[in-house]
């Protein structure tokens, strides 16, 4: 504690950055940040935009770089995307920032952050286009966590053919996110034609009744596969478990038992 103190006074360690060094997390005026969910768990906290306002995500965004050396913000809208990137231009011009519109995910790292680097790979895979936004998420999540990501999109049930050509390339890869919407057949297909660990990614695409991904859910929870299931369109969730089990293989020496 007085190495962090006196590095605080020595002007080495910001208020924020002291205060996550001594309590794991740092408050400000968009809430409290978790600095050391990383260390604690093994996932990197995320920003969540939804609820909000632009000021309060720029806030953490700031907060995040400052204690982490990354700031990692999901499910932003256009000026919450704006008011990060003033934000971090004024405070942090040295950041670099990586922001994909279609999963509405940015990511901005300071120039000495390294981030980890497992040997493991995660393969993403969509049923349709209309599943790239949360498969998108789940995606990057993986990948800051230190996979390999290793995309495969619209193989749908639809034209099974699609998924049968891929089927060599998915049973490489060590843990599978399989998103679907619909009635949430793909990852329930998927899992019985492959000896992966798969997680189902049931997405709020889809119409009439069991819309909004209510069916897909429900699908993908009544599977005679062996599958596990997060919540509908909880892509940071099914990245961040498909993560931890890419840390695992990572330490057992990179491969699957």
């Amino acid at each position: 504690m007085r190495d962090i103190l006196e590095a605080l006074a020595a002007g080495e360690l910001s208020v924020e950055a002291a205060q996550a060094e001594l309590q794991g997390y740092a408050r400000n005026a968009g809430g409290r940040f978790d600095a050391a969910r990383q260390t604690r768990a093994g996932v990197p906290e995320a920003i969540l935009g939804d609820g909000k306002t632009p000021a309060e995500v720029a806030s953490l965004a700031a907060t995040a770089l400052e204690t982490t050396g990354r700031a990692i913000a999901t499910r932003l809208t256009q000026a919450q995307t704006t008011a990060v990137r003033l934000r971090l231009a004024d405070e942090h011009p040295d950041a670099t920032l990586r922001w994909d519109e279609r999963s509405a995910v940015l990511v901005a790292t300071a120039p000495d952050f390294e981030r980890p680097r497992l040997e493991a790979t995660v393969g993403v895979v969509t049923a349709g286009t209309s599943d790239a936004v949360p498969a998108g998420e789940a995606a990057a999540i993986a990948g800051e966590m230190g996979a390999r990501v290793y995309r495969v999109d619209d193989v749908g049930v639809a034209s099974i053919a699609r998924l049968l050509d891929k089927l060599d390339a998915l049973r490489a890869v060590d843990v599978l996110i399989v998103a679907a919407g619909r009635e949430g057949a793909l990852p329930t297909v998927t899992a019985g034609l492959v000896d992966v660990p798969l997680i189902g990614l049931p997405v709020s695409t889809g119409y009439g009744h069991g819309g909004d991904g209510e069916a897909a859910l429900s699908g993908m929870l009544q599977s005679c596969t062996a599958l596990s299931v997060v919540n509908v369109d909880a892509g940071f969730t099914a990245g961040a478990q498909a993560g931890l089990i890419a840390r695992r293989i990572d330490a057992a020496g990179g491969k699957r038992a």
